[in-house]
Formats: structure tokens, C-alpha cells, sequence
């Protein structure tokens, strides 16, 4: 790409991100500070690339490598979360067949659950206006993690319209649940050591330059210095962190089951 044709999309990418969407929304938002940092990375690639486009060059390689960065450490800390909330219902679920087995209501045993976790609330307060509770715990159920809350809700409905024991269909979800989290430990743990094994081939390139430079060789100097140098670069950094994400998306797969 020549030069100058990178520095007239760094600009319009700049003023593209700069420019309001529209008067009506709030004007401070959570992603305002990124949205200024690229902005300002984009203005600044867009200088850099009129006057030294080597550098420009290089400061695009470092913003990407940035971006594909942070994608992942995003990717990995919403897993944790979803593994952290999918702990949260079955803990949840254990509690309301404890509670509804000792013979208290359910309305009680809701209130005592969304008191131990907030986001089921909406689920008791649904129960004491007379609303759908299996509608509040399918609508709880969308949120990354608690997909296994269907199966309460399932629960819930059956024994509201056909009368079998509540606290007994609450109790075979829970173990059915129990039984589930300790299959996906096991998945979770095979697959830590794919992603292990692919963080270490990412890793080998640079073990291959630094054994380059020990050989008397100048990788760096071509990588840096030439542009088919920062071509290869661009370009195995790009491979690299598409071998990552590919990793990560396939244990997600596997993660969620079919």
C-alpha cells in the first residue's frame, strides 16, 4: 500500500470516528475513551505516514497487534464470567430445592435466592406481582452463563400446570446441573492445554529471532528496516493472533457443548 494512500485512510478513519452520530444520545458513554485513543492513534498515524512512513508503518503493526490483544483478553474474561455466572445458578438452583424441600413457598425461597444473587430479583419480584416466572427465568436465562436456567423455568412451568412437586423438579435440575458443570471442568480442563500449547507456538518466532540474533544474523534490523521486513512482520503477526482467536473460538464451541 503506498504510503500516502495509508495515511488518507488513517485520516478518514479518524474523522469518521470523530464525528457525532447523533445529537440525541448521551454524551458520555463507556466506550468514549477508546473511541478518543483510536481516534487519536489514527490522527496520528495519518501525520506519521506523510513524513516518515516507516514509521507509520510500524506504529499500524503496533496498533493492530494492540487491538487483536486486547479482542482477546476480552474474549478470556468474558469466559471467566460466564463460568463465574453458570456457578451462580447452580448454586441458585441447589438453594431453591433446599428451600422448597424444607416446605417453605416459593415466593420465600425466591426472595431468600435474589437476596444471595442480585440479578435474580426481577424473577421474585415477577412471583410476588403475580406475573410469569418461567417467562422472567427464560428472559434471566439470556445472559452469558445461565443458559441452564431454561431448565428451571422449564421446571417451574410444568409443575405450575400439571401440579407434580416443585421442590422435586427443582431438585433433578440441580442435579442434573451438578452433573453438567463437572463435565465441563473436565472439558475446561483438556482444553487448557490446547490453548497452552498454542500460546507456545505463538511464542516460537520469537524464540526464533533471538536465537537468529545469537547467530551473528540481523533479523530485526530486516524486519524493522526493510518493507518486505515489515511486510513478513505484519503478516506473521497476523497469522499468529488468527491462530489464537481460531483456538479460542473452537473451545468456545466445545465449551458450550451442541
Amino acid at each position: 500500500m503506498p504510503f500516502a494512500a495509508l495515511a488518507a485512510t488513517a485520516a478518514a478513519v479518524a474523522a469518521a470516528l470523530a464525528t457525532p452520530r447523533s445529537p440525541t444520545r448521551t454524551p458520555v458513554s463507556r466506550s468514549a475513551p477508546i473511541r478518543m485513543t483510536v481516534v487519536g492513534a489514527a490522527g496520528g498515524i495519518a501525520v506519521l505516514g506523510l513524513s516518515t512512513p516507516r514509521v507509520a508503518v510500524l506504529a499500524v503493526v503496533a496498533l493492530g497487534v494492540g487491538a487483536a490483544a486486547a479482542l482477546l483478553l476480552r474474549r478470556r474474561r468474558c469466559r471467566r464470567a460466564a463460568q463465574q455466572v453458570a456457578g451462580r445458578v447452580l448454586e441458585t438452583c441447589e438453594l431453591l430445592a433446599a428451600e422448597l424441600a424444607s416446605g417453605q413457598p416459593p415466593g420465600r425461597c425466591l426472595g431468600r435466592a435474589a437476596a444471595s444473587w442480585s440479578p435474580l430479583r426481577p424473577v421474585a419480584e415477577a412471583h410476588d406481582l403475580g406475573g410469569d416466572v418461567p417467562t422472567a427465568l427464560r428472559r434471566l436465562a439470556t445472559l452469558p452463563g445461565a443458559a441452564d436456567l431454561r431448565l428451571v423455568a422449564a421446571a417451574w412451568a410444568v409443575s405450575s400446570r400439571s401440579g407434580p412437586g416443585l421442590a422435586g423438579s427443582v431438585r433433578r435440575c440441580a442435579d442434573g446441573l451438578r452433573e453438567a458443570q463437572r463435565a465441563r471442568r473436565i472439558v475446561e480442563g483438556e482444553l487448557a492445554s490446547a490453548r497452552a500449547t498454542a500460546r507456545l507456538v505463538a511464542m516460537l518466532p520469537a524464540l526464533a529471532l533471538l536465537m537468529g540474533s545469537g547467530a551473528g544474523g540481523r533479523p530485526l534490523a530486516f524486519l524493522f528496516g526493510h518493507p518486505l521486513g515489515l511486510a513478513c512482520l505484519a503478516g506473521g503477526l497476523l497469522f499468529g493472533f488468527a491462530g489464537l482467536w481460531w483456538i479460542e473460538v473452537i473451545a468456545g464451541d466445545v465449551e458450550d457443548g451442541p
